[in-house]
């Protein structure tokens, strides 16, 4: 379903577009003092702009008013500061020694987390909130993975990479990443060439574990291999190249010096520097940050970079640790998302900068934090990889206060247990309206709710969700945001729908064996009907389901949650199937065909049909990706871009 988001941008002094001119505003303030609806805090350029430097500590020593706090909770303060154009991009340089590039790689590391497979048009959205979230960078996968990876690809480029989505004007470059050899990176350059900003990031592990017993090469040839890739990539005609050292934290110093002089006088202007098993401490990989600065022949023309994993849970204090020690390049995943334990998450990494900027030297991020929620939704919701409730920031339970010396603390003044503001992340549950969601709610209370959530929908789309809302209702007295939230989710944050619930009828209990009867609808209207039996009502109906659809699927994973407490709470269902072994795509690091998993989920009262709408949504994006790939083999690798 089609669906856009909502911006709201408050009126302000002609005098604030200067760069030099300054205004108050409340950062991190008393909630019981600042208020912004959900559709003001998508983009409101008083409290987070892409454009700007803003954090709680930049500029001069805060001015102290009454009632309101600081983001590191030290001292209330309303906050002056000035605004700040992001600097100019240049792929080796950065005019502003303290700006920070937001490199994102949820569509490429992030989507290596298993069950994490999203659709070509997943991608997409993704990718156009990336942009107005304001991360510098891109990477937008591996297209040499498979012909479906390239087109994705290919299409962020030509979607994404070609027009502002932001309110400043700023267009993310596009990455695709690529092993150093010439077929891989012929794929990213032919997937990334048609943005505005492309670059090729290409990789080779230097460590003597990687290179002796996966690569099986010497440390000349490695070096021979990665300076004349590079080379390549820009003999293409790509102008920004980014170079990967895989396992620098575990290589010989004095050989990662070499391999990066190398690779610099071939061209390369940004050098990441990956800890890709998360072995490292923060004090290791600041210092490994520093020496590499402070050795490397050339460096002083190029771009540092860090990529933290976070095997240890070490990830985020590491990109910090880098980004103090001399990087300007953070590599990060929304919601921490990425292989094994995942990678250094871009709300921890951005907010923390934000908040202590004064201990950091006074960097700062282009990141429009009014966006991380929504972020978070899409991304969770799209891969099926739900967030830990004691998630830092995006989690649920990040602003929750259970104890009572915590309560009565925050009901004296939020900044006793709170360092940051929800609404800096663009998380309000408060309703201004009063307006009490029920039966007898219509349209335009509904779509006034759900602009206040950021969702800015109408037509077709707004009548789906209110008859799910409407038959919801009927059942519950009350709906709750959460209620809400998880309706919409269900019906937003699907893939294109090639088969549809129609009726569901189950029988079950401890007298007989259980049965299901569904009817499902093809996306031209036809109707299909099945019966089975199985070993319970949710057994039964996937069988049925399966006769209907014909191909070959196994569950993998099956999981259920209340959305809230009691006994009519909405149900949510996340599954995990897996198909054939046709469904595969190429490892990044491994280079093994791995076999694809496709996630799934729904929602409603009856935890059948909850389970049922998860089952169909899976089955849609594994038929979708089959139907990309099939696309991508007939159709001749021939696309003429106007320029």
């Amino acid at each position: 379903m089609a669906f856009s988001l909502v911006f709201s941008i408050p009126n302000l002094s002609s005098s604030s577009s200067s760069s030099s001119s300054s205004f108050t505003a409340g950062i991190c303030t008393d909630r019981r003092r600042f208020f912004l609806p959900r559709s003001h805090l998508l983009l409101n350029r008083s409290l987070s702009l892409p454009s700007d430097r803003s954090s709680p500590f930049s500029g001069p020593e805060p001015s102290i008013l009454p009632n309101s706090r600081k983001c590191a909770g030290e001292r209330a303060g309303s906050i002056k500061f000035s605004l700040s154009s992001r600097p100019e991009y240049i792929p080796n340089r950065i005019p502003d020694p303290n700006y920070v590039r937001i490199f994102d790689t949820t569509l490429r590391d992030g989507e290596q987390s298993p069950g994490a497979t999203m659709t070509s048009n997943e991608k997409i959205v993704v990718a156009r909130h990336l942009s107005r979230l304001g991360v510098d960078i891109i990477e937008a996968g591996f297209p040499a993975s498979s012909p479906d990876d390239l087109d994705a690809v290919r299409s962020i480029a030509i979607e994404v990479g070609n027009q502002p989505l932001g309110e400043d004007g700023h267009v993310p470059v596009i990455c695709g990443l690529s092993r150093c050899n010439k077929k891989d990176i012929d794929a990213a350059w032919e997937a990334v060439r048609h943005a505005k900003k492309p670059r090729v990031h290409t990789f080779i592990a230097t460590s003597e574990i990687h290179m002796k017993h996966k690569l099986r090469k010497t440390r000349e040839e490695v070096v021979s291999i990665a300076r004349d890739m590079v080379a390549y990539a820009k003999s293409l005609g790509c102008q920004d190249i980014e170079f990967s050292p895989e396992d620098a934290g575990r290589s010989d110093r004095e050989f990662l010096y070499h391999v990066l002089a190398e690779v610099i006088k071939a061209g390369a202007t940004t050098l990441n520097i990956p800890d890709t098993v998360g072995y490292t401490l923060p004090s290791e990989f600041g210092k490994l940050i520093a020496d590499i600065k402070a050795n490397t022949p050339g460096i002083e023309n190029v771009i540092i970079s860090t990529h933290c994993q976070n095997d240890l849970g070490l990830a985020t204090a590491n990109t910090l640790a880098g980004a103090y020690a001399g990087a300007r390049q953070l590599e990060v995943t929304i919601n921490g998302i990425g292989e094994r334990a995942g990678n250094a998450s871009l709300e921890e990494v951005v907010i923390a900068i934000k908040c202590r900027q004064e201990l950091l030297g006074g960097l700062y991020t282009g990141i429009n934090t009014k966006q991380i929620v929504m972020a978070s939704k899409m991304v969770a919701e799209y891969t099926g990889l739900f967030v830990q409730p004691h998630k830092a920031i995006v989690g649920a339970n990040a602003f929750a206060h259970e104890s009572g010396i915590h309560q009565d603390g925050m009901l004296k003044h939020k900044g006793t247990y709170e360092i940051i503001s929800p609404e800096d992340i663009g998380l309000t549950r408060a309703n201004e309206s009063g307006i009490v969601l029920g039966k007898l709610s219509g349209r335009h209370a509904l779509r006034s709710r759900l602009l206040e959530f950021g969702y800015d929908i109408d037509g077709k789309e707004l009548d789906d969700v209110f008859k799910r809302f409407k038959e919801v209702a009927e059942k519950k007295k009350r709906i709750s945001d959460e209620d809400l939230e998880a309706l919409i989710s269900d019906e937003i944050f699907q893939p294109l729908v090639i088969w549809s619930l129609g009726e569901l009828q189950v029988t079950c209990g401890t007298l007989g064996l259980s049965t299901a009867t569904v009817k499902l609808m093809s996306s031209d209207g036809e109707e299909r009907i099945a019966c089975s039996i199985g070993t319970g009502p949710v057994d039964a109906a996937y069988k049925a389901i399966d006769s209907i659809v014909k191909v070959p699927a196994v569950l993998k994973e099956y999981g259920m949650n209340a959305v809230t407490e009691g006994i009519d709470a909405i149900a949510t269902t996340r599954v995990v199937i897996g198909g054939d072994e046709t469904h595969t795509s190429t490892h990044a690091l491994t280079g093994k065909a791995i076999c694809r998993t496709f996630s799934g989920s729904g929602a409603a009262m009856d935890i059948v049909v909850s389970s049922v709408r998860a089952y169909i949504s899976a089955l849609n994006k594994m038929l979708g990706f089959v139907s990309a790939m099939k696309a991508s083999e007939d159709t001749p690798r021939k696309h003429n871009i106007s320029s």
